[in-house]
């Protein structure tokens, strides 16, 4: 049988795939755009023919059917990271939580902790060789592949192809189904005046020849925005956005300088727009690979130079990072914070960032705390951090007493809370 032949008797519609489900299943899914609407609709549309089946996935894009108090009995959503249409759930109870190191779940899904029956995933048209490309979120999805009873396909012909360790080979997959709805499209934040102050401290600080990790959001990218006048910057990220392109066609990025994959750029997901993935498509000097290869610490800690930007919400007088909640109320989830701060501080010449503004709700409330909210789960390690970074200048905490890294922090908090700040740490007798 050709390969097209294989294809052609592999076809099935959304609605027939889901007969593939069984009672009980765990079902994965990519991260964001990476994940297959027209199969997840399906699903939604028959849940109550289900019964114990879970979805399992990372930031959830489009606030399907099944997220639904409910028919928990029938279909139910357990989140490796917080999204949009997961978050109310999270946060009322009803949606479980699986918390991981991101580079570590490939291994989680080999060695069975995070369990696979069924994996579904949005993936290119099938190349004259047989190949499927799952570019917009290998991640943890290759892993999961390898161990799942079922692996379904939608293929939607505006995925681009991209290169890397992303292809799914015909053989390997048990039904495919067809969709050509556009892909969700994610643009720039919003930079304001606050985000802009942080972005120049923290551009001031990244040299020529530098290799970036860009998180997402506003003041990662307001650092972006003022590096496009860099030389022979070079690309080890998670996650590919419209930032990291702006900083191609400004021509600030060439990855000549880097001493590891010297010529290309990787990531383990993109986000972005319609430029982005166009951007993506047959381009040899993108390279998209699972998580384990673009986030784990001593592999990314190998690159020269490494340079990693990543946010945070509220952040103690010890340099722990509350990055995924505010109290016990999930919002986000661990990610790839830590490892990007862990491989930033192996690197060498390299640097973590953490940045954050120095308050929220119009100035009300500090950031900079003495103790963090009770039950905010710590994403950074007081071991772990290094540069934090606020619109008020930038505290290394890396090497530091308890006593200087409070006096740093306090000196880079809002004016109208440092003399509180100081009342606290004296309270603590850290001062």
């Amino acid at each position: 049988m050709s390969m097209q032949d294989e294809l052609a008797a592999k076809r099935r519609t959304a609605h027939d795939v889901v007969d593939l489900i069984r009672d009980g299943d765990v079902v994965v899914a990519p991260t964001g755009v990476g994940e297959p609407p027209s199969i997840l609709e399906a699903l939604s549309e028959r849940r109550r023919e289900k019964r114990g089946v879970i979805v399992s996935q990372i930031l959830p894009m489009r606030p399907y059917e099944y997220f639904d108090q409910q028919t928990l009995e029938h279909v139910r959503h357990t989140s490796l990271f917080f999204g949009g249409p997961s978050r109310p759930g999270g946060r009322d109870g009803w949606i479980d939580y699986r918390p991981s190191y991101f580079s570590e779940m490939p291994g989680l899904f080999r060695e069975g902790l995070l369990p696979v029956d069924v994996v579904v995933t949005i993936a290119s048209p099938m190349d004259a060789h047989g190949f499927f490309s799952i570019s917009l979120a290998p991640d943890y999805t290759m892993a999961a592949i390898e161990q799942a009873r079922t692996v379904i396909v939608e293929v939607n012909p505006h995925v681009p192809y991209a290169y890397g360790d992303c292809f799914v080979h015909i053989s390997q997959v048990d039904a495919v189904v067809e969709d050509d709805r556009p892909l969700i499209e994610v643009g720039l934040p919003q930079i304001g005046p606050v985000q802009k102050a942080i972005g120049g401290y923290v551009a001031e600080l990244i040299p020529d020849g530098a290799t970036v990790q860009i998180g997402y959001g506003a003041i990662p990218d307001a650092v972006v925005m003022q590096l496009t006048d860099r030389r022979d910057l070079g690309v080890h990220t998670e996650m590919i956005g419209d930032g990291i392109l702006t900083l191609v066609e400004s021509g600030a990025v060439t990855n000549q300088a880097k001493n590891i994959d010297r010529g290309h750029m990787k990531a383990t997901f993109a986000l972005g727009s319609r430029r982005l993935y166009d951007f993506m498509d047959h381009n040899p000097a993108l390279q998209m690979h699972p998580v384990d290869i673009t986030n784990d610490p001593y592999l990314a800690g190998r690159i020269d130079n490494l340079h990693t930007i990543n946010a945070t919400m509220q952040i103690d007088f010890l340099g722990q990072c509350g990055s995924e909640s505010l109290g016990p109320v999930p919002h986000s989830g661990t990610g790839g914070q830590s490892d990007f701060v862990r491989a930033g501080n192996r690197s060498r010449g390299g640097k973590s960032f953490i940045v954050l503004p120095s308050t929220a709700k119009n100035d009300t409330i500090s950031r900079i705390v003495p103790m963090l909210t009770a039950g905010t789960h710590v994403s950074t390690s007081k071991n772990d951090i290094d540069y934090v970074v606020t619109e008020y200048g930038v505290a290394r905490l890396r090497g530091r007493t308890n006593r200087e890294r409070a006096q740093a922090l306090i000196d880079i908090a809002h004016p109208n809370f440092r003399e509180e700040l100081a009342q606290g740490a004296a309270a603590m007798r850290i001062m």
